[in-house]
């Protein structure tokens, strides 16, 4: 390919801690190149409001905490003004401490309150500041917090789905898998558009952003640890190369690609998709059914469009059904699975089912289908 190969990287999750204590120059290159390129899903922000109310609180109880400890401790303290120190005299000192002003009006007398100061009152007062420059702090932090993500992803990331281009037929793609019961945490998206990667963030999926057809924009997207690919680009040459590169990175993952015509189907397959669908030929003949039956052009688009009407499902066969003709199947069964290859439900091999087929069915749309 155009670009030498590289060892994959560790992503273990002690490496996750390993990388934030030390790492190379290189380790150190690759986390900058995920911070320009990784997107996460969008998380759940609270309003800015409700972030300052709860530090505020924080700060609060961490000045009720240092309150109570001076109170316990007053007999160390002594009062240049005179008297006792009370709980009003405990909360002032606590206050003053905490933000730094110290008057010295108050000041910590026996060995004890001295040893409470070193060892209680000084990491409050730091909490306590680190409290009030939380949002400094926050943004100092999140490129630190992103890259804890990153490595927590990659160290769970196995047998996913890798969907290279999230345009029309990339979203389509993510729809139907995610109806058909697919976490959106097992897909990836791969795009060279950084606002497309960023719908993909705010659609709840991971999103690289890259060149496809570079093995190491793959890489970050984790593909040689895929079970599946799908290659969704918008020109066909494209989809050649990205297939040829994606085969290179896993010998083993199933890749179906969507090409314009039907003449580069032999190239796709020769690169290494298992799978080759053309959609100006799929897109000719729904056009064609259309103008001579509308009726059944209405079916096969319902058939198309999962959680709408009617939806084409693969599922194994029940033990009851086992022995039994496809006819005999409370759903209807367009196709059998045996041995890797499809059986059409007319076929004389597929009048008997066995226990290890598959069947390929035809079933109502339910609300929760359409939900997803």
């Amino acid at each position: 390919m155009r670009e030498e190969q590289q060892p994959f990287r560790d992503s273990g999750k002690g490496s996750i801690f390993r990388s934030l204590w030390s790492r190379s120059r290189a380790q150190a290159e690759e986390d900058a190149e995920d911070g320009r390129s990784v997107v996460m899903p969008v998380q759940g922000v609270k309003p800015p409001l409700q972030q300052v109310f709860r530090r505020l609180v924080m700060a609060l109880l961490v000045l009720a905490l240092t309150t109570f400890v001076v109170w316990v401790d007053r007999a160390g303290y002594h009062d240049n003004a005179g008297g006792t120190v009370g709980f009003l005299d405990s909360a002032y000192y606590a206050t003053v401490t905490l933000s730094t002003t110290g008057y010295g009006d108050i000041t910590p007398v026996s060995d004890g309150a001295r040893l409470t100061n070193i060892l209680v009152v000084t990491p409050l007062r730091v909490l306590f500041l680190i409290i009030l420059v939380g949002t400094t702090l926050e943004v100092l932090t999140e490129r630190t917090r992103h890259q804890v993500r990153v490595h927590r992803w990659r160290s769970r990331m196995r047998d996913h789905i890798v969907v290279i281009g999230y345009g029309t037929k990339g979203r389509h793609t993510v729809e139907t898998l995610v109806g058909q019961g697919v976490s959106k945490q097992k897909i990836v998206v791969v795009d060279p558009q950084k606002q497309t990667v960023d719908a993909a963030g705010n659609d709840g999926l991971v999103g690289v952003l890259g060149d496809a057809t570079r093995s190491d924009a793959l890489r970050r997207a984790e593909l040689h640890r895929a079970s599946k690919v799908v290659v969704a680009t918008h020109r066909d040459e494209t989809a050649a190369l990205v297939t040829l590169t994606a085969r290179q990175l896993n010998k083993h993952a199933s890749i179906v690609v969507a090409v314009r015509e039907d003449e580069n189907i032999p190239l796709l397959k020769q690169s290494g998709a298992d799978t080759v669908i053309t959609s100006s030929s799929s897109a000719g003949q729904l056009l064609g059914m259309a103008m001579t039956s509308p009726s059944a052009s209405t079916v096969l688009e319902e058939l198309m469009t999962y959680g709408s009407g009617l939806d084409l499902k693969e599922r194994a066969v029940a033990k009851s059904e086992a022995g039994r003709s496809p006819r005999e199947c409370g759903d209807l069964v367009v196709a059998v699975l045996r041995g890797g290859r499809v059986l059409d439900y007319t076929e004389p091999e597929a009048a008997t089912l066995q226990l290890t087929d598959r069947l390929i069915t035809v079933q109502r749309a339910t609300s929760g289908d359409h939900a997803s």
